[in-house]
C-alpha cells in the first residue's frame, strides 16, 4: 500500500483524537450501553439503540485513525531541505496577480486539509501547481472558476 504524506502536527491530531477515542469516548458509550440494557427490553430501547450506533461510529473513527496512522509518511517539516522550492509541508505566500491580493497556504496531507486555517491538500490544484517553484516564479492554476495565476512571493518551512 502507498504511504500517504502527513505532516508532523497532523499526525500528532490525529494520535490526540485517538487517544481521546480510546480512552473517554468508548469506555463512556460502553456504560450508556450497560445502563439502557438495565432499562430492560432492548426492542424498544432507543437509548440503548442511540448508544449502540455511537459506539459503531467511535470504533469505525478508532480503525479509520488507526488505518491513516499506520499508512502515513510522517514528514517533519522543519528539517526539510527543499533548497527554496515548494514541497510537501511548505507554508506559501502568495499574490494573486489579478487583483493583487495575498493569501498563505500550507501544504498539507489529504487528511489534514482545512481551508478555514489555511491548510490545502497536497492534491488540490493549486498545491499541484506549486510544487517545484521558487519565490518570484508565477503558478498557474486551473481552477473550476477558470485559469488562475499567482507570484510567489515567500515559502517557509515551519
Amino acid at each position: 500500500m502507498n504511504k500517504v504524506p502527513l505532516t508532523l502536527a497532523g499526525a500528532e491530531s490525529l494520535r490526540k483524537e485517538l487517544e481521546e477515542l480510546k480512552t473517554v469516548a468508548r469506555p463512556r458509550v460502553i456504560e450508556a450501553i450497560a445502563e439502557a440494557r438495565a432499562h430492560g427490553d432492548l426492542k424498544e430501547n432507543a437509548e440503548y439503540h442511540a448508544a449502540k450506533e455511537q459506539q459503531s461510529f467511535i470504533e469505525g473513527r478508532i480503525n479509520d485513525i488507526d488505518g491513516k496512522l499506520s499508512n502515513a509518511e510522517i514528514i517533519d517539516v522543519t528539517k526539510l531541505n527543499a533548497g527554496g522550492k515548494i514541497v510537501f509541508g511548505a507554508t506559501v505566500t502568495l499574490c494573486n496577480e489579478e487583483n493583487g491580493e495575498e493569501v498563505t497556504y500550507q501544504i498539507v496531507g489529504v487528511d489534514e486539509a482545512d481551508i478555514k486555517l489555511n491548510k490545502i491538500s497536497v492534491s488540490s490544484p493549486i498545491a499541484r501547481a506549486l510544487i517545484g517553484k521558487e519565490v518570484e516564479d508565477i503558478a498557474t492554476v486551473q481552477a473550476p472558476g477558470g485559469v488562475k495565476e499567482y507570484e510567489i512571493l515567500s515559502i517557509r518551512y515551519i
